[in-house]
């Protein structure tokens, strides 16, 4: 992981100000939860963490390096969201190397991944299917693959990034 600095951090929406200048500091291997009322700016100061927003005015550094301007690619950000977002066309095994793909990973590295990942969900069997082909808990496991051995007990919307390698894991509203 990596420390975030977030100093003067401001985002403008038109006439709106939707994050007020916020400094925070999380430290490398912390655990931080944002807690508000509706509208108060919390996924809007995730998004800019992410590169998903741009920055009206302030700085965010994550490891140390200014990423203001750094494309959401290029920052180490992984990204678990409300929805399991996964590709109906695509088979599980697909689902779960794409990030990797896109990453521009090699693909032996990324089979050795998604191998990991396979096993650690329990998907062998399920590698062929179609999303809407699987029942019960299997689309929550394959869309999100960082998942710790169930003697842990890790929220289910916590399990990607087994595949990826991340810097940083922003969560948006797991249960």
């Amino acid at each position: 992981m990596a420390e975030v600095t977030l100093r003067e951090l401001v985002k403008v929406y038109g006439r709106d100000l939707a994050v007020r200048g916020i400094d925070l500091v999380i430290p490398d291997g912390a655990f931080v939860v944002l807690v508000g009322p509706s509208g108060c700016g919390k996924s809007t100061t995730l998004r800019m963490i992410a590169g998903l927003e741009s920055i009206s005015h302030g700085e965010l550094r994550i490891g140390g390096k200014l990423a203001n301007d750094l494309p959401s690619q290029d920052r180490g950000v992984a990204m678990v969201f409300q929805t399991y977002a996964l590709y109906p066309h695509l088979s599980v095994q697909d689902n779960l190397a794409f990030s990797l793909k896109l990453a521009g990973m090699k693909p032996a590295e990324a089979k050795a991944r998604t191998d990991k990942a396979v096993a650690a969900l329990e998907l062998g069997p399920y590698l062929h299917r179609r999303p809407a082909d699987l029942s019960g808990g299997r689309p929550g496991r394959q869309g999100h693959q960082n998942r710790a051995p169930r003697r842990r007990r890790f929220c289910p919307r916590v399990r990607r990034g087994v595949a990826r390698t991340f810097r940083l894991l922003r969560l948006a509203q797991p249960r």
